[in-house]
């Protein structure tokens, strides 16, 4: 059966004290948003619903760069959740088949849990998704008859008996989506808050004769972000599990930690991880390669046998072959080491293509940037690097070719030539010592003065 998302994103947030509206602050480097919208994605949606209100262009703007196929509506007026769903019901017309509520603020809900909603949905009308609390607290209770879903009671609607019941409600709703809009109609705001609560469509739903039920998962799942504090708690909660789940996977993290991962982090079995490593968003590194300490990684590939670190920076585009090398206080962006190069320590490699086996001496800049342009250097293989050499962009230098340290490279280099471009050093005799003492009499003449 086709299956549409109704993603709830119209939130300002107002106690996480940011103008930035809540289901945009970031999990794992990854917005709120993006984490629900990759859940629902486990369903393969044939639709997918985003109901924005507090700074809805950039929440459409973040859900668009997911996927460009999401539809993104407006929810002008915070009235309640059952409000903010009837705003979806416009960019489903004509849908067949079952909706699914999902929330942008609840991150960690699993592709597994809303599989099994959807497959309860064979046996019954209308399906919800709760967990046992361990201190249930001010959340929405979930009154059962057996298996079945008799009504949920909000927590400031409820008496003392039902809320000391521990089934609470996530918020999560799976139905058929014409009898989800169909029961929608028929939610009222006679309630303490005068909201239209989505979760009065149970009782509506038993009075005509529909059933529903509950689906359970942990408690973890469906942890809410409302806070900053909240949202440090996500952050320590999904940093534990992607480090879990690495280490599950064969990749050796002597001090785990202090790795810090972000949500589409990848590296292979048997790959080493010192301590203090950062991976940013687009990172894959291959089994057998080692991160050293104090590194961090961003949108960059690194392959078997590579080494990087410690104290290396690779930026976006950062591509390095088999058994290349990045050493200390060295930045790769938008370069490409071929297999074997080494880039060893102190040095800047941006916008080029290292050939194999080349050697870049500490200290080499690739000057690549006029201010306007960017240009590219390109370095052949087995190629040498004298220690300060600054490549100014574009250049080649080809197979086996040497520059001397300290050279400012401007032009082409030919394959196994060597270039030499630096001034002629000049030693002025005895000139050292009289400059010293004329600026140290210079300095006495003015201290006289004050």
């Amino acid at each position: 059966m086709a299956t549409a998302l109704i993603v709830l994103a119209a939130g300002k947030g107002t106690r996480m004290q940011s103008d930035l509206p809540k289901v945009l602050h970031p999990i794992g480097a990854a917005p709120l948003l993006l984490h629900a919208l990759s859940a629902g994605g486990a369903l393969d949606p044939d639709r997918t619903v985003v109901v924005a209100g507090h700074g809805a262009d950039l929440v459409e703007k973040s859900a668009l760069g997911f996927d460009d196929r999401i539809t993104v509506v407006r929810q002008t007026e915070q009235l309640g959740t059952a409000h903010a769903v009837a705003q979806a019901r416009p960019a489903l017309e004509g849908f067949t088949g079952d909706a699914v509520v999902l929330y942008g603020d609840t991150p960690f809900i699993t592709g597994d849990t809303l599989a099994a909603m959807v497959a309860a949905r064979s046996d019954h009308d209308i399906v919800v998704l709760g967990f046992r609390a361990a201190d249930p607290g001010r959340y929405g209770r979930l009154v059962m008859d057996g298996d079945a879903l008799s009504a949920i009671v909000e927590f400031k609607d409820a008496d003392d008996a039902t809320r000391a019941i521990d089934l609470c409600n996530s918020g999560v709703i799976a139905a058929d989506a014409d009898t989800l809009f169909s029961l929608i109609d028929a939610v009222g705001n006679d309630n303490a808050s005068g909201e239209y609560y989505l979760t009065d469509i149970v009782g509506l739903a038993r009075a005509r004769g529909l059933s529903a039920t509950v689906v359970t998962c942990d408690e973890s799942e469906t942890l809410g972000i409302n806070t900053r504090a909240e949202l440090a708690a996500a952050e320590t909660a999904f940093q534990a599990r992607m480090r879990a789940q690495a280490l599950a996977d064969g990749v050796t993290i002597p001090a785990p930690d202090t790795v810090i991962f972000a949500h589409d982090t990848y590296i292979g079995a048997d790959a080493l991880i010192e301590p203090y490593v950062v991976f940013a968003p687009g990172v894959t590194v291959e089994s057998g390669a080692t991160i050293r300490a104090f590194s961090h990684l961003e949108g960059c590939h690194v392959s078997r046998g590579a080494v990087v670190g410690p104290y290396a920076r690779l930026r976006p585009g950062a591509e390095l072959a088999e058994n290349a090398k990045v050493g200390n206080f060295t930045e790769i962006k938008n370069a490409t080491l071929a297999e074997g190069a080494k880039v060893n320590h102190l040095s800047y490699i941006g916008d080029a293509t290292i050939g194999a086996r080349a050697n870049i001496g500490a200290g080499t800049i690739t000057c690549n940037y006029d201010g306007v342009f960017k240009y590219r250097t390109t370095v052949g293989d087995d190629a040498f690097i004298g220690s300060n050499t600054m490549l100014v962009a574009p250049v080649t230098v080809g197979a086996r070719a040497l520059t001397g340290s300290g050279s400012v490279i401007t032009q082409d280099v030919q394959a196994e030539a060597l270039a030499i471009a630096r001034a002629r050093q000049v030693n002025k005799p005895g000139l050292a010592q009289r400059l010293m003492d004329k600026l140290k009499a210079l300095k006495a003449a003015k201290t006289k003065d004050h």
